[in-house]
Order: structure tokens, then C-alpha cells, then sequence
């Protein structure tokens, strides 16, 4: 959404990352000017995709492009209104999600009902709007929250990578010979 709204080009978010851009914008910016449909309402599972809200998002913008007569590339007016709806969906979607994911776990006692903790990570785990919605979830339903300090919130490729440098220095889990093994690609 941040590099199809070109916020590269946005005087207050040229250095920035999409969605710290996005964030950064959405603090001034009136959610409610536009809604976007929640993805998946029909799905009573735990599963995200932000596809279908991507799909909405982008139709709302060349809509607006339209109607204020500007190429794709330039800087809507009301930037900071569709920076503001589309975090807010995102934070709702990502939130009802988990609020299901907490309570199955529950209900099924993989989780125990008291003391459980709700751990975000990942690069979502640097946005300030969404963290909060998510320590709501967890006070609401006396989970604890921890989440890393928002410097170390870095993409989950590298804290992927970074655990297999762990494991590989430990020598747990690795492979010494690859034959047998059979990759396919998807």
C-alpha cells in the first residue's frame, strides 16, 4: 500500500520504510474518512490474508486518483486518511484473528486459562496502533503481552536466519548430508 500510495515521495516519509510510513501518516490522519471491508468475515478460523483488503485498497485509491484528476504516482490529498483506514483495518483484522487463536487455545488447553502469554514479533510488532489493540486483546482476556522493543521488531527473514546461525553454532538440527532430501519448490 505505502509504495502504491509512492510515500517515497512524501516530503514527511521519503526515508522511511512502508509501514512505518504508513503509521507515521495514519497518526494525523481521520480512519473513519474511509472503511475498508474486513477480509475473511465469512472464515470461522484463525488464518490472515490481507490480499482481498490489498484488492479494496488499491481499487479506493485509483477511485480518489479519478476524482482528484491525478496521475498514479502523485500524493493523494487525503493520504494520511487512507494511510489512517488501512492501518485501522489491518490492526482489527490481525486482531480478531488472534482473539479467536487465544480463545481455541484455551477452550482446547494448549494454552493454560491463566498465566498465557500473547508473543508478537516481526516487523507488525513495531507498530504502536496495532500493539496497543493487541495489549487490549490481552488485558480483556488476562493474557500477558510481550512483545521485543520496537528497534529489535525487524523483519521475521531475519530472525529466521539469525536462528539458524544459533542452531548452526549450537550444532542442533543440522543437517550434515543432504542426500535423501528432496526439495520442491512452491
Amino acid at each position: 500500500v505505502a509504495r502504491r500510495l509512492s510515500l517515497r515521495k512524501h516530503p514527511e516519509c521519503h526515508s522511511m520504510a512502508g509501514g512505518k510510513a504508513i503509521e507515521h501518516l495514519a497518526q494525523t490522519g481521520n480512519q473513519e474518512l474511509l472503511t475498508f471491508r474486513l477480509p475473511m468475515q465469512h472464515y470461522q478460523n484463525c488464518n490472515f490474508s490481507f490480499s482481498g483488503l490489498q484488492n479494496l485498497v488499491y481499487n479506493a485509491i485509483v477511485q480518489i486518483e479519478k476524482e482528484e484528476g491525478i496521475e498514479e504516482g502523485e500524493i493523494l490529498s487525503c493520504v494520511k486518511d487512507v494511510a489512517a483506514a488501512v492501518q485501522h483495518a489491518v490492526a482489527v483484522h490481525i486482531i480478531q484473528r488472534t482473539c479467536r487463536a487465544m480463545l481455541f487455545c484455551v477452550k482446547t488447553s494448549i494454552l493454560p486459562s491463566k498465566n498465557a502469554t500473547l508473543v508478537v514479533s516481526g516487523g507488525v510488532a513495531s507498530n504502536q496502533y496495532i500493539r496497543k489493540g493487541l495489549q487490549n486483546l490481552a488485558d480483556a482476556n488476562d493474557f500477558a503481552l510481550l512483545c521485543p522493543p520496537p528497534r529489535l521488531c525487524t523483519d521475521n527473514g531475519v530472525m529466521i536466519a539469525w536462528n539458524g546461525i544459533e542452531r548452526l553454532r549450537a550444532g542442533l538440527g543440522v543437517l550434515h548430508s543432504t542426500d535423501g532430501i528432496r526439495y520442491e519448490p512452491r
